[in-house]
C-alpha cells in the first residue's frame, strides 16, 4: 500500500472515531500561518496519546518537545481537574504559538511551558513530584538523555513514550549515518539493556508516513 492509501485509512478512522474539534483545527492552522514545520502527531495518534495517558491514570505529565502545542492539547485533555502538564520547548517562537493554541483551547491553566534547551530545563527540575506519563518528541540525538531524565523524574509505573523511532525503516539500514537515525539506534540499545525499563515498539503508517513509537514502563 502507498502513503496515499495510509492517509485515506487515517481519514476513515478519524471520521468514525474522532469528532470535529475547533481548538485542534485552529491550532494546526495557527501553526501553519506561523510557518512551523508540519511534524505534529496525526489526529489519530494524538487521541491515542490522550487515551494512553488516561489509561495510565496520569495526573502529572511531562512532554519534551512542544512545537505548536498540538500534542500538548491532546495530553492536557487527559488530565483530571487538578492535573498538570509541563512541556519543554527550545524555540521561543514555537513556545509563543503553543501558548496561543493552549489559551484558545482553554488549557493554559493546566500547562507550564518551559522555554530553553530541554537538557537545561530537565536539570533544573527536582525529582520530588514524579511524573506519571512522559512523551518524548524532540531531537533524536538527545533521546537517551531524555529517557534517563524521565526515569529520574518518574516513579515505578511511569509510562514513557518516544516518537519517531522507525524513521521509514532507516533504523535497520546499516549504511544510514543520519544523526537522527544513529540516535534512535542508540536509544534502542540503551532501553534494551536498562534494568528499570520494560519496553516494546510499534510501527505506524498513516498520514505521517511510516514511523513508530517506543513504549516503556519504569519498574
Amino acid at each position: 500500500m502507498s502513503e496515499a492509501s495510509w492517509t485515506v485509512v487515517d481519514e476513515y478512522v478519524s471520521s468514525h472515531l474522532l469528532k470535529a474539534d475547533a481548538a485542534l483545527a485552529e491550532a494546526l492552522l495557527n501553526n501553519s500561518e506561523n510557518n512551523l514545520p508540519p511534524i505534529d502527531v496525526s489526529p489519530v495518534q494524538g487521541k491515542m496519546l490522550m487515551l494512553l495517558a488516561q489509561l495510565a491514570g496520569a495526573r502529572h505529565i511531562l512532554e519534551i518537545g512542544t512545537l505548536g502545542g498540538y500534542s500538548t492539547i491532546w495530553l492536557a485533555r487527559a488530565l483530571p481537574a487538578d492535573g498538570k502538564l509541563v512541556t519543554l520547548e527550545v524555540d521561543r517562537k514555537h513556545a509563543r504559538v503553543a501558548a496561543e493554541n493552549l489559551e484558545r483551547a482553554g488549557l493554559a491553566d493546566k500547562v507550564d511551558i518551559k522555554v530553553g534547551p530541554a537538557k537545561d530545563s530537565l536539570a533544573a527540575m527536582p525529582a520530588g513530584d514524579p511524573f506519571d506519563f512522559v512523551f518524548i518528541d524532540a531531537d533524536k540525538q538527545g533521546n537517551i538523555h531524555y529517557v534517563e531524565q524521565a526515569i529520574r523524574l518518574g516513579r515505578s509505573g511511569t509510562t514513557v513514550i518516544v516518537d519517531n523511532v522507525v524513521r521509514e525503516g532507516a533504523i535497520v539500514d546499516e549504511g544510514n549515518d543520519d544523526p537522527r537515525v544513529i540516535g534512535t539506534r542508540k536509544l534502542f540499545e540503551y532501553v534494551s539493556s536498562h534494568p528499570k525499563l520494560n519496553a516494546t515498539a510499534i510501527q505506524t503508517v498513516g498520514s505521517k508516513g511510516w514511523d513508530g513509537f517506543l513504549l516503556a514502563r519504569v519498574a
